[in-house]
């Protein structure tokens, strides 16, 4: 009998998953093979290329992974990992994992810290959530002050082990609306990936579904309650001329402009992502 090897399992691992309907079912395989020998998903193909050996006590390992994410467990929570732009944050039940599209509306605030005359310029992230988009900033962006808020009890255990180590990072618990106030008038920007879904627009996919906790997800009716008191906090957050910056669904560009603007915001406009669908609108403080 041939002996097990690394190219068996994870060929054995996606055909499972792609049976599930998983999406990229070979990816998966490959990561969480690599999760269970300690390895980068390169190591994990330099290993099939060469023909590694797999013990019966990682495949025992890797089986129960596959099992898992066959059922839509997310990936990340296997993992207990989620890659955003440069980091690796800790991420599990009861936090909203950072998605890839998210990378490039962080961008935004980046940017607009890194071109800040001030010295030591104010970044502020609402619904920080896993604390992914305050701690890009924070770390891109070493000279500048930034803020966290996160009122799910939850998911703010998972931004403090997250952020822990950023001293120019400061993360609160608490609401939005009544938060950091007395940092009012003095904020560069101000981002945000608040919980957009209308209310009765449940999620397609099982790993949103059922596993995203609901408080990051659903937004109201019309999934802009939170973003109206967004609008709101963030004029008084914010400096003359400074960026609002509010990820949001693809359909809801035109009325978040018009909420801006009619709260009295300059220059609302609306971005696409890579795949060319709406995804984030900016505004200007007058």
């Amino acid at each position: 009998m041939p002996e097990p090897t690394i190219a068996a399992a994870v060929r054995a691992g996606a055909e499972r998953l792609a049976a599930a309907g998983v999406p990229d079912p070979l990816v998966d395989a490959e990561l969480l093979a690599g999760h269970v020998r300690g390895l980068r998903r390169g190591e994990v193909q330099a290993a099939i290329i060469r023909g590694d050996g797999w013990s019966a006590q990682d495949a025992k390992a890797l089986d129960g992974l596959i099992a898992r994410r066959a059922a839509r467990e997310p990936l990340q929570h296997l993992t207990g990992r989620a890659p955003f732009r440069h980091l690796e944050l800790a991420v599990g039940p009861g936090v909203f994992v950072p998605r890839p599209e998210t990378e490039t509306v962080a961008q935004f605030a980046i940017d607009a810290l890194l071109t800040d005359a001030s010295p030591t310029p104010v970044g502020v992230d609402l619904c920080t959530g896993s604390g992914a988009i305050a701690l890009a900033m924070a770390t891109e962006v070493p000279h500048s002050r930034v803020f966290a808020v996160e009122l799910s009890p939850d998911a703010y255990a998972w931004a403090e082990r997250n952020t822990a180590s950023a001293e120019n990072l400061t993360l609160v618990h608490g609401d939005l609306a009544d938060t950091l106030v007395e940092l009012d008038g003095t904020a560069s920007v101000v981002i945000s990936n608040p919980p957009y879904v209308p209310d009765d627009a449940v999620p397609r996919d099982p790993e949103v579904r059922l596993h995203d906790p609901a408080m990051a997800l659903y937004g109201g009716p019309d999934g802009l309650d939170v973003v109206r008191t967004l609008s709101s906090r963030a004029l008084r957050l914010l400096r003359s001329g400074g960026l609002l910056v509010i990820e949001h669904g693809e359909l809801q560009g035109e009325a978040i402009r018009a909420l801006l603007t009619a709260d009295g915001w300059r220059a609302a406009t609306t971005h696409q992502d890579l795949t060319r669908r709406d995804r984030a609108t900016t505004a200007l403080k007058p």
